[in-house]
């Protein structure tokens, strides 16, 4: 498993408009909130990519860019999106390459029968690369919120002693 203070691993994928997101460029420029769940069009994935869109100016006023990863295809992330009216970047990992660089490839019992799954995970990628959070096995509902709460941290770090200056006012 990934932990903080690894180095993220790069990878590029198509979003839903079959646009390339290629993690490398970010380095530099913005943090990433990289999430990885399940399927398309399920409770929890619909509840955690709304929850992710309806937060996304947070995000971004914090120089961060929030991507979901799952293994559906390009289309089904296009209609997902399309019928939720969600905004961040869906990626499409068919071949489960990039879910398997971050370990969240795994062996799941549903219904009595062990197959492989998503477990559903998010990365806090900071602007370096480096992985500052590696959250495995989240639950959707308040998961965006505690994501800010730890990206504003970080950008607040980035940013200089904010934290002891607000420990001496």
């Amino acid at each position: 498993m990934l932990q903080s203070g690894d180095i993220a691993p790069t990878f590029s994928l198509p979003d839903a408009d079959m646009a390339d997101f290629d993690l490398a460029t970010e380095k530099g420029k913005r943090h990433v909130v990289l999430y990885f769940y399940p399927r398309d069009k399920t409770p929890g994935c619909t509840l955690q990519a709304a929850d992710f869109s309806d937060h996304e100016e947070e995000f971004a006023r914090h120089d961060c860019v929030v991507v979901g990863v799952s293994p559906d295809d390009c289309l089904t992330h296009a209609e997902f999106r399309d019928e939720q009216g969600l905004s961040v970047r869906l990626l499409s990992d068919t071949d489960t390459e990039v879910c398997r660089l971050y370990h969240v490839w795994r062996p799941k019992v549903v219904d009595g029968v062990e197959k492989m799954g998503v477990l559903r995970s998010t990365f806090i990628i900071d602007k370096q690369g480096v992985l500052r959070h590696a959250l495995y096995d989240v639950t959707p509902r308040g998961h965006a919120a505690a994501v800010f709460e730890l990206v504003k941290e970080l950008e607040s770090n980035a940013n200089g002693n904010r934290k002891e200056q607000r420990g001496h006012a």
